[in-house]
């Protein structure tokens, strides 16, 4: 399934969202390690969600940090 990420940001939370979907109570959760969480499709597997908890921490160690994802990002309108 091919969707536009959206960010959202929780700053009571300090949790960054990233979303191919909007979030639904049949998704699977598995933290991916380093206080990343992903949300997926029950049936498919696939990634819908994530969740990077601590994000402003992160930011303020100035560090850069990986999330443990293969991404295939591509312009709108453009496959392939």
């Amino acid at each position: 399934m091919e969707a536009k990420l959206a960010f959202r940001y929780d700053r009571e939370g300090d949790i960054l969202y990233i979303e191919k979907c909007p979030p639904y109570p049949a998704q699977e959760t598995e933290e991916l390690g380093d206080d990343v969480l992903a949300r997926m499709n029950p049936t498919s597997g696939e990634i819908e969600n994530l969740e990077v908890l601590f994000f402003s921490t992160r930011l303020l160690r100035g560090n850069v940090f990986d999330i443990p994802v293969i991404a295939n990002l591509q312009p709108l309108g453009k496959t392939g």
